[in-house]
């Protein structure tokens, strides 16, 4: 008996012992499994009588956690936190050399009827409810599949009067299957300390009546991602980025508006900025406008110049990197600057460009465009895309580029919008680098050389923007914030204002004469056709043997008639005091 007894304790024992030890299930994988059963149910049976059925399908879910604190003259204007999930269904019909899809796929058509649908995005349930979650998957599919079905038809038909191309290259390009499922990452968020900062940096800004108006912006953003497809990918990853925005405003006495501002982003809450650095990040920001309010006006210039390495980057950023986006070669109103250029010079022989998303930071700061995998499921890869100034590749989505069948991991895209090729963390590099002091004797002898009175040096930027369409000029714009005029005869700098920069791509770059040794970092978002994706520009400051720049818009609008409650406003029964 006492043997029984005490083999029962041993097994008791032993049994408590493995279901401690047991984990406990992810419910993570327990929703990527149920996207997966949906998935294979379709892929088996959907199809529509006499018609062919999807010959790849895809799933993505993205979970969305986000809260925002809005600051201004000392108190709180926003305090939001809030998740959501959306579905992206991806479901292509015919094949993999010709299918579907086509840059018509952008339009998306809200409502029913018999519309056309292209892009099916759709809400996803908060609960973790493998059935809700696979219904809504059931509904999407379906109307995805009927859309596809239609384009395919449509496309078929409009083939019949096209000029046959026999260098087009495939719709959709055939990858490897991946398999990843990455640990939970950790997503702590110090409410009340950041709302205290953001209440407390903002109020800075009251002490100087210059600056009408400012704002302090903390964000925290989590995104977990599922992706499912036919071909075997299955990924579930989760991203963390953390940001905090200072911005203020004011405007000169003759009505232009002014601004100027900081932005810190991080992967980690421990990686933003302390209140220290945020104060003295204020208190130069005051400086500058300050400083800006009496800058003179500069009437149009033509001459050399020199960007300081995040004005240089933005330039490579609008100028180039748009333009070697593979989705841009081929669609009938793109400019395809760079179309049929591979293998021939198109920078100078010093400058090569290479985009890496593999990168996470960069002597010891963090960049933007960092990821794993694209959102097409393919890994994100270091792309040399110019080499001594020759061109050598696009980046590249799954839309396959004639001569280039493979993706390279940079379909990217905004939540669940339509992934195209972008640019993840663009790098520019030199092997002909100057010294900033020899950069600026440089700059000197050059607008000496060409007979100008001075040249410029661009410290500062806000960003910009280009157009790549068919339809307009082959032009980029960007707006510089802090340019000083540098006397040829002194070598004086002058802080001035008003102007933007203007240009042509491929004549910009190629009026690069040298660069600085030093790699500066532009970290931000950028806008395109599938929404605004984290990016990150790497390059050294450059000089420019010409750069043109056009008077930036002039505002005539006063300043606020009243001085600020803040500045002795008062009440009006203190007023009547």
């Amino acid at each position: 008996m006492k043997t029984r007894t005490s083999s029962m304790l041993v097994l008791l024992a032993s049994s408590a012992f493995l279901t401690a030890a047991t984990p406990a299930p992810d419910p993570r994988v327990s929703l990527l499994d149920a996207m997966e059963e949906e998935l294979q149910r379709n892929q088996r049976q959907l199809r529509l009588q006499n018609h062919e059925p999807p010959y790849f399908i895809s799933y993505q879910l993205k979970d969305t956690e986000q809260t925002s604190l809005v600051a201004r003259y000392g108190s709180l204007f926003l305090d939001n936190t809030s998740r959501y999930r959306r579905l992206y269904v991806d479901t292509r019909v015919g094949s993999y050399e010709f299918d579907n899809s086509g840059p018509e796929e952008y339009t998306y058509f809200v409502g029913g009827g018999r519309g056309t649908s292209y892009v099916v995005n759709k809400e996803g349930p908060l609960d973790d409810s493998s059935l809700a979650l696979r219904t809504a998957l059931w509904l999407a599919t379906d109307e995805k599949y009927k859309a596809s079905l239609s384009q395919l038809l449509k496309k078929k038909g409009e083939n019949v009067y096209a000029v046959e191309d026999p260098k087009q290259p495939p719709s959709f390009s055939k990858e490897k299957p991946v398999r990843s499922i990455q640990p939970p990452v950790a997503f702590p968020f110090d409410h009340d300390r950041w709302a205290r900062v953001a209440r407390a940096l903002s109020a800075r800004f009251k002490e100087h009546p210059e600056i009408f108006d400012s704002e302090v912006r903390v964000t925290a953003d989590k995104v977990g991602r599922y992706f499912v497809s036919t071909e075997g990918s299955r990924i579930l990853s989760e991203e963390v980025m953390y940001g905090v925005h200072v911005t203020a405003v004011t405007r000169a006495d003759d009505g232009q508006l002014l601004d100027d501002s900081r932005n810190y982003y991080a992967p980690t809450e421990a990686g933003l900025p302390d209140e220290k650095t945020l104060e003295a990040a204020a208190t130069r920001i005051v400086e500058e406008l300050k400083a800006l309010r009496k800058a003179p006006v500069i009437d149009p210039y033509t001459g050399p110049a020199i960007l300081a390495a995040e004005a240089a980057g933005v330039l490579f950023h609008e100028a180039v990197g748009h333009r070697l986006e593979g989705d841009r070669q081929d669609g009938e109103g793109e400019g395809k600057t760079f179309r049929g250029q591979v293998g021939r010079q198109v920078l100078p022989t010093f400058l090569s460009i290479v985009d890496d998303p593999t990168v996470r930071a960069l002597k010891g700061e963090p960049l933007n465009g960092f990821y794993e995998y694209d959102e097409e499921g393919v890994k994100g890869q270091r792309t040399v895309l110019v080499e001594k100034g020759v061109l050598r590749n696009y980046l590249l989505s799954r839309r396959p580029v004639e001569g280039f069948l493979q993706s390279n991991g940079h379909g990217r895209s905004q939540g669940t919008a339509k992934p195209v090729a972008r640019m993840a963390n663009l790098i520019v590099e030199s092997t002909k680098q100057l010294d900033d002091g020899e950069l600026k004797k440089q700059l000197i002898a050059e607008a000496r050389r060409q007979g100008k009175p001075y040249g410029l040096i661009i410290r500062d930027i806000t960003g910009g923007n280009t157009n790549t369409s068919s339809y307009g000029y082959q032009a980029f714009k960007g707006v510089p914030r802090m340019v000083f005029r540098v006397d040829v005869k002194t070598g004086e700098e002058m802080l001035v204002r008003g102007v933007e920069i203007v240009g042509t791509p491929l004549s910009a770059v190629n009026r690069i004469m040298a660069t600085g040794r030093k790699q500066g970092v532009f970290n931000g978002f950028c806008g395109a056709e599938s929404g605004n994706v984290p990016v990150s520009t790497v390059a050294p400051a450059m000089l420019l043997q010409e750069i043109e720049l056009q008077r930036a818009e002039e505002g005539k609008d006063r300043p606020p008639l009243l001085p600020s409650p803040a500045r002795g406003g008062g009440t009006a029964s203190g007023a009547a005091k």
